[in-house]
Formats: C-alpha cells, structure tokens, sequence
C-alpha cells in the first residue's frame, strides 16, 4: 500500500474543502452571522492540517494503484465529514458530534436525512455551507479531485473505477481530466440557470443558490424547515422537478442534447426506461390522489410529479406527506426508494442501468424456457451485456437486498417499528433523505439514539460509494500482499 500517495490526495482535498469553507465565511460576512469565527477556525483547521499531511508526503510516489484508489475514495467522504462538521460544533448550531457528524456525512453523500428542528433559526454561512456539502458531494470530491490532482502529476482512473465498480457510463471525452472539468462545467450551467428561474420565480437569491446546489446534488437539503412546501408557487416546483429531472439523468446524455445530439438521448436504454418509470407512476399515483382526495387535476398531478422525481432521483425533497396517503400510494412511492437515477448522474440508489439489464434478462430467460437451443443475449443500447457485467450487476442487486433487510432488522434493536426501521434503512442506503413512520417527510432523525445515527450514517457510506468500494476494505484478502 502507497500510504504516502493517499495522504498526498486527502492532504490536498482538505485544502479544498477549507477553501470551501471560506465561502460560506463570505456569507457569513454578508448577512453578519454569528457564526464568522466558527468559520475562520474551521477553514484555519482545514488548510494547515491539509498543508501538512501534503507537505510531509509530497515526495510520495504518483502511483495510485487499485488497492490506494479503494482507500481514497472511502477516506475522503469519512474525513471530509469529520472535518466538514467543524462549523456545527463551533458555532454551537449543532453541539453534538455525534449529531453534526450526521449531519455533514448526511450532507457530502447527498443523502439529505436531516437532525435539525429549527432550520430558519441556523446562521445564513451554516445554511450556505450545509448546501455547499451538498453540492460538492453531488458530483463527487472524487471528480473533482480529478480536475486538480494533474496539477501533481498524478493520474485518476483508477479513482474512477473505484468510485464505479458497476457498470461505468461512457466518458464524454478521452482524456478523464477533461471529462471531470466538462461534468463540472454542465454542473455550474444548471446550477446558475436554476438559481436564476427560483430567483425570478420568488425566492430570495439566497434560497435560490441553496436550493440550486441541493437540488443539482439530489441531496434535498433546505433552508426552510417545511421544505419546498415553504413555498406554493407552481412555477418553483416545476422548476425544481426539471432540474432534479436533469440531474438524475446520465450527464454524458446531458452533454450530448448541449452539443445539438438529441438522437443520443432518445435511443438511451436506461434515459427512456427512466422517463418511463416516471410517467408510470406519476399517471398511477395521480389518479389515486384524485380519487382520494379533494386536489384539482393540476394540483394533484403536480403534487404527484414532485413526489415520484424526488424519489426516484433520490433529491428527497417533499411538497406534500406521503404517508397521510392511502396505503396504496405510501407503497408505491417506497417502492421508489429502490430505483435510483441514471447512472453517470448525481443521484443514489440501485440505478436505472441495473433495473433494465435485470429486467431485460428475466424477460429473456422465459424465452430461453420455450426455445433451449436459442441464443439470446441481453443487450444494453444495442450492446451485448457480458457475463462479468451481468454478474456484478447482479451481484450488486441481490447484496443491496441482503443489506437491506439485514440492516432493517438489526435497526429493530434500536427503533422497534418496523416501518421506521425499514424506512431510515431505505432512505439512507439509497442516499434519498426522507423515509417511513418516525423518520418521514413531516418528521426528521433527530429522536434516532446516537448508535442508530452512526448505524445510519455507514449505510450513507456505503450506498454514496456504491457497497463494494467500501466492503472491499473490510476483505482481509484487500490488505495482503
């Protein structure tokens, strides 16, 4: 193991993440928080820890192997965390480690679970910064590290491919440096567009940077403790359902329709499966809430629509409380919770990518019953899907099952209802944010013991870095010679 290499890279990124931080110090100015000082140490912190961890391994070798891509990718989401909870603790917005640790991980892995019960209370650098974890761990440090560590002549792919051990979306162009600043750049485009249309739609600018970088995240943080229900414009909810649209989509795709190549989007397995699956339940849960209730058919489809995007991007945000609905409904959007977005996107989850090639292949094997001697592939975009993809594929599926009822149970030792339990599960290992009974979107996590937010908090890890990222490095096999 290169163990000088790894701390080169976390060295650098604390760097980044106290440059951050001086961000939100500017807010902080701005508004005349009381939070500047927890700022100024916070950032101090950051950049002359950073500084010397880089400067005592500057002379590490540029090699970044499999085993050191594993160990920085998992390290870098548990130390920005620890280090990114800083601000909490020293303004005394969150006095709690345990709480604030939950807080930024649930932050930095886009997971949006919140333990915060006066929100609008919190100084405006904290709510900047609680939307810049967000936004930060939405397209991933690990890309964003891609972007500077040439600076040091190091290479990255092999962060990539730790990063994505599944099926990896294609690069938009060769060279993986220039892949990692053209995603960046789509990112800051629909950030600023979004943050302009909620701006002109009613909101103050400050709400609308925020709500930009959590909904371009698919993080679902807010600065308004009702969320977006804060608000009742339609025109901000549409908003924000076309942007959390387009972030749960591939944004290779993203780049193409830029580039004028629209026919690319449209022959996309998993973008047509992905608007189809939210049609589907957009239509179905729709037409319930107009049978149940006493909404309007635009009232009802909207409110349908923000609730079925929200999920299955995993962003988290809630217009309306799906668990006063019919049982029927309340099920169909937990069903949700096990979609995900696009691969190649911000969002959690299983991904769409798998879905479809699951799905396709259990379609597939009925026909393989009535014609043995037949050879059908499986194909993903006109391309043959290969046993070793299927088989991670896969196997990615059926243990994010295992973790899950695994994990539901054991949660029972600490939050004996099974549907709070089986909901903080599924919202924090598909990285979504609100869940089931005790923890749903009318309610948050802060009643969950200490040992059930580090419980919860590791499943945000695993599900942020995809479970084999993280589970590599509990095999004994991973640290041997």
């Amino acid at each position: 193991m290169n163990l000088k290499i790894v701390l080169k890279v976390l060295g650098l990124l604390l760097l980044v993440e106290g440059i951050a931080m001086l961000f939100a110090l500017l807010v902080s100015l701005i508004y005349g928080g009381p939070d500047v000082q927890s700022f100024l140490i916070s950032s101090g912190i950051n950049l002359l820890v950073g500084a010397l961890v880089l400067t005592a391994s500057w002379k590490a070798k540029k090699n970044i192997g499999k085993r050191e891509g594993f160990v920085i990718v998992a390290m870098v989401w548990v130390v920005f965390s620890l280090f990114g909870s800083f601000p909490y603790l020293l303004s005394g917005s969150i006095p709690n480690f345990t709480d604030a640790f939950f807080e930024t991980i649930s932050g930095f892995t886009t997971t949006g679970s919140s333990i915060i019960n006066d929100i609008e209370a919190l100084p405006h650098g904290i709510l900047f910064w609680r939307s810049m974890t967000q936004w930060l761990g939405g397209m991933g440090i690990i890309v964003l590290s891609l972007a500077i560590l040439p600076v040091l002549g190091i290479g990255g792919m092999q962060l990539v491919m730790a990063e994505i051990p599944g099926p990896t979306p294609d690069k938009i162009i060769p060279r993986i440096t220039q892949t990692a600043k053209t995603m960046w750049g789509i990112y800051m485009i629909f950030t600023i567009l979004e943050t302009l249309l909620l701006w002109v739609g009613g909101m103050s600018f400050f709400d609308a940077i925020n709500h930009s970088f959590t909904t371009m995240a698919t993080g679902g943080f807010s600065t308004k403790q009702a969320g977006i229900a804060h608000w009742s414009s339609p025109f901000i909810q549409y908003v924000i359902v076309v942007f959390m649209f387009l972030a749960g989509t591939n944004f290779t795709l993203s780049y193409l329709v830029i580039k004028g190549k629209f026919a690319g989007m449209f022959k996309d397995d998993e973008f047509k499966s992905y608007t189809f699956i939210i049609v589907v339940f957009t239509v179905a849960i729709a037409i319930g809430l107009l049978i149940t209730s006493q909404l309007g058919i635009e009232h009802a489809f909207r409110e349908a629509l923000f609730q079925v995007v929200s999920i299955v991007t995993t962003t988290g945000f809630a217009t309306a409380d799906y668990l006063v609905w019919t049982p029927f409904l309340t099920m169909l959007i937990f069903a949700l919770f096990f979609f995900g977005g696009s691969a190649g996107s911000t969002s959690g989850g299983i991904k769409i990518m798998r879905i479809v090639v699951l799905t396709k292949n259990g379609y597939y094997e009925l026909k393989r019953l009535i014609h043995p001697h037949a050879v059908i592939p499986v194909k993903f975009n006109r391309h043959s899907v290969g046993p070793k993809i299927f088989t991670n594929v896969l196997a990615f599926f059926m243990l994010y099952m295992v973790i899950f009822f695994v994990s539901s149970i054991l949660f029972t030792l600490i939050e004996p209802d099974m549907e709070s339990s089986m909901g903080a599960v599924a919202t924090s290992l598909g990285n979504i944010g609100p869940g089931l009974g005790s923890v749903g979107p009318a309610e948050n996590f802060f009643h969950i013991k200490p040992l059930g937010k580090w419980f919860l908090s590791f499943l945000m890890l695993l599900g942020r870095l995809e479970l084999f990222t993280v589970l590599v490095l509990f095999s004994p096999s991973f640290w041997k010679n």
